[in-house]
This record gives C-alpha cells, sequence and structure tokens, in this order.
C-alpha cells in the first residue's frame, strides 16, 4: 500500500504477535513477525526498507545465553535506522515504559487494551496519523527525566558513605540495634551511634528509619 509504512511486530508472545499479524495483514498492511531471541532477525526487518513502525513489546523473553531481552533497551538503536517504535506490552512498570517513550518511543498500548482498538492504533500509526496525545507522552516524559535526576541524587548521596558505615547500614536494613552492630564488629555502641550520625548527614536524612528506607531504594 503506496505510503503506508512496513510494520515489524517485535513480541516473544506467539499469540499476541500471530493475532496482531494477522489482523492487520487482512487490512492489506505489510506486516512481519521478528522472533527477538534469533540473532539478527530485527536487524535483518529492519533493513527491509529506511523506515517502518516497530511494534515492540518490553519483554522480550531470553536470548542464547539466558540472558533477559529488555525492549526499553532496543528503541534508542531502532529509532537511530529511521524506524518509529510503537510499545505494545504487558509491564505495569511505569519507569520503564517512560524511559522507553524518552528514548524516542512515540506512545504505548497495554496488552489488556480491546484488541480492535490495538489493531486500529497500530494501523492508524502506520498510515502516518497521530494516534497519541502530544501532551500525555510530554508528561511522561518529564517523569522519566525527574526520576532520573532523583536517582542521580540518590547516588550522589550514597557515595559518601565509607565501606564501614555501608556495612552498619545494612545491619540497620537487617532491623537489628546498635547494640547488635556494635557486638558484630567488635566495638563499643558510642563508636556505632557516631557511625549511625555520619550515616545520617551524609544521606542527609533525619532519622534511621529514612536512612533504611534510602537504602533499599538503592539495592
Amino acid at each position: 500500500m503506496t505510503g503506508v509504512a512496513p510494520i515489524l511486530i517485535v513480541d516473544d508472545h506467539p499469540l499476541v504477535a500471530v493475532a496482531l499479524t494477522t489482523a492487520l495483514r487482512e487490512q492489506g498492511l505489510d506486516v512481519e513477525r521478528i522472533d527477538p531471541a534469533a540473532d539478527g532477525s530485527l536487524d535483518a526487518g529492519l533493513a527491509r526498507a529506511r523506515s517502518g513502525l516497530v511494534v515492540l513489546d518490553l519483554d522480550l523473553g531470553r536470548d542464547a545465553t539466558g540472558a533477559g531481552i529488555d525492549g526499553a533497551e532496543l528503541v534508542a538503536a531502532i529509532r537511530s535506522r529511521g524506524w518509529t517504535v510503537l510499545l505494545l506490552t504487558g509491564s505495569v512498570d511505569r519507569q520503564r515504559v517512560a524511559g522507553a517513550v524518552a528514548a524516542g518511543a512515540l506512545g504505548w498500548l497495554p496488552k489488556n487494551l480491546p484488541f480492535e482498538e490495538i489493531v486500529d492504533t497500530v494501523s492508524g500509526a502506520a498510515h502516518g496519523r497521530q494516534v497519541f496525545d502530544a501532551q500525555r507522552r510530554d508528561a511522561l516524559v518529564a517523569e522519566h527525566h525527574a526520576a532520573r535526576s532523583a536517582r542521580s541524587d540518590l547516588d550522589r548521596r550514597w557515595a559518601r558513605l565509607t565501606p564501614r558505615e555501608r556495612e552498619v547500614l545494612d545491619c540497620l536494613v537487617e532491623g537489628k540495634r546498635v547494640a547488635d552492630v556494635a557486638r558484630q564488629f567488635v566495638v563499643a555502641e558510642g563508636t556505632v551511634r557516631t557511625q549511625v550520625r555520619s550515616i545520617l548527614a551524609k544521606l542527609e536524612v533525619r532519622s534511621q528509619l529514612e536512612a533504611v528506607a534510602l537504602a533499599r531504594l538503592v539495592r
């Protein structure tokens, strides 16, 4: 069909991928299903044309080595080849979705949407129609950047801790008291209290509970 982008369905779930491929082909669209675990299959698909639409899941199973394949990590590379990316995912991790959109995906569809709505949206995107609200997309990108900034600030504070202070904090995370920590490291309780005060100051928090909460975020 002239003026309509080719479509690659990149999804390791055959039920979804096959059903969507079939429905779109019935509309006369040029659609190919890509097995994300097959070496070179995505590159070969992208090489078919200078541009097109990739319908991409975020959870793509495992590669030959057993490592998980994260669709979010593929977005920038796909976009650099001139293709548009539309997320179709069952992931409920908003930060992963936000990260993929910030990397260049034009928008996202939850897999639990009515199937007809998914087909219509993918078809619309292939025809070059605007299928997502730009304001909503921009808000998600802004949320991603805010989360990255917060994480960078947390990493900055965490880096201030000495190895021993991190060990002490690990003990607090496990629910140990100052006396327990002192016995474990064979030091005076006063020494541990001094270390705890240093931990709070470096992490810029007011209580051990806040320090423990931050430590759990870092983990």
